[in-house]
């Protein structure tokens, strides 16, 4: 009972953030002459609006422990469920010479954003977050990876408005940047999918393509190119995981902390890896030519993976999530660190766009949707 009014308040400003995000997406395409599905996550904007909130009114005590169990326990239950999104079968999709583009964008943006945040001095687990939403799938990277490597509030709140702040740039220019230097459709696609942020960012930049200029194949290859992307995810949290425990695993005066198994792979990104496989086998099973696991037909099983992966997963339960990790998060926190995570994030944004976009001119023609 105590946990109830800390999630009420947390899930009701993750209902004006995914309507505001609506809003603010409609606004955007309809500046461009556009229509369609909004482009921006409702994610961000309730962790904005939790700041907000946070630091504009006090909050009543009663509220915390509800907010703590939201960023701990809602926050692993949404990672687990957000497998369910991710399928094998769209690696196959891209085929073998679209992997190279996608490998070489996110080792780019993970070793190259590391490397110079720790040039910046910024503490690591900052650097590694804004690495694995800038090089693999944005807002849902960022808070898949956050808890396996005890990411603080302050610490994913900077990773988010990078992740927003740059892929909204791409989202918005990159297609017409694209269409001025590249030729086919295939090259442009691939680098929509590889040089743009978050899901919703390059289904943006791709729709936008689409409408403009006309071509459907730029929209599937983009999409496919950013799912591809998405599974790698499932290998990515346990190698960052390692490696931060890797990295804190001496104690002062060099004695070791015991690690086994479960520390290096929490559970959680189990359960992430097991909704993946399911995925996988009930898109099999549905590719053979009968139902996923024998019940659902192809319009069934696209419903019950579209409702738990992106309705209860990304929108109800991260998006909870996150609205208590506003809500959690004084500006105090933000004090001594400045610009300097917008400079990593915008960095990398620049090296990977620059990869994706090189990559994809040599792959592009061999690339066939």
């Amino acid at each position: 009972m105590k946990h109830i009014p800390g999630v009420l308040a947390a899930f009701a400003v993750m209902l004006a953030g995914f309507w505001l995000a609506d809003q603010i997406g409609h606004a955007i395409l309809a500046a461009q002459g556009l229509t369609g599905s909004s482009p921006v996550s409702g994610v961000p904007v309730a962790i904005v609006l939790g700041l907000l909130l946070r630091n504009s009114v006090p909050l009543p005590p009663a509220l915390t422990p509800g907010l703590k169990f939201a960023t701990t326990t809602i926050l692993r239950a949404g990672i687990v469920l957000v497998g369910i999104r991710l399928s094998l079968f769209d690696v196959l999709k891209l085929g073998v010479a679209g992997l190279p583009v996608v490998l070489a964008a996110i080792t780019t943006g993970l070793v190259f954003v590391t490397w110079f945040n720790k040039k910046l001095g910024l503490p690591p687990r900052l650097g590694t977050l804004i690495a694995a939403g800038t090089s693999i799938c944005g807002v849902t990277a960022i808070v898949s990876v956050a808890p396996a490597i005890e990411a603080d509030e302050r610490e994913v709140a900077y990773a988010v408005a990078n992740v927003v702040a740059f892929g909204l740039f791409g989202m918005l220019f990159y297609p017409y940047l694209a269409h001025a230097l590249l030729g086919s459709s295939e090259t442009i696609g691939l680098f929509l999918g590889t040089a743009v942020h978050d899901t919703s960012q390059v289904v943006g930049a791709a729709l936008t393509y689409k409408q403009v200029y006309g071509d459907d194949v730029v929209l599937r290859v983009a999409t496919v190119t950013k799912l591809t992307r998405n599974i790698f995810l499932a290998a990515v949290i346990p190698l960052l995981t390692w490696l931060h425990v890797r990295a804190s695993n001496l104690q002062v005066g060099g004695v070791k902390k015991p690690t086994n198994w479960k520390t290096l792979v929490p559970g959680f990104v189990v359960g992430f890896v097991a909704m993946a496989v399911v995925r996988t086998i009930g898109d099999a099973t549905l590719g053979s030519g009968g139902a996923a696991f024998g019940v659902w037909n192809a319009d069934g099983w696209r419903a019950v993976t579209t409702q738990l992966g992106d309705y209860w997963a990304s929108r109800i339960l991260l998006g909870t999530a996150m609205a208590a990790v506003g809500l959690n998060t004084s500006f105090k926190v933000f004090k001594g660190v400045g610009l300097k995570p917008f400079a990593v994030g915008f960095a990398g944004a620049v090296v990977v766009g620059a990869v994706g976009l090189t990559m994809a001119i040599i792959f592009g023609r061999f690339v066939h949707l």
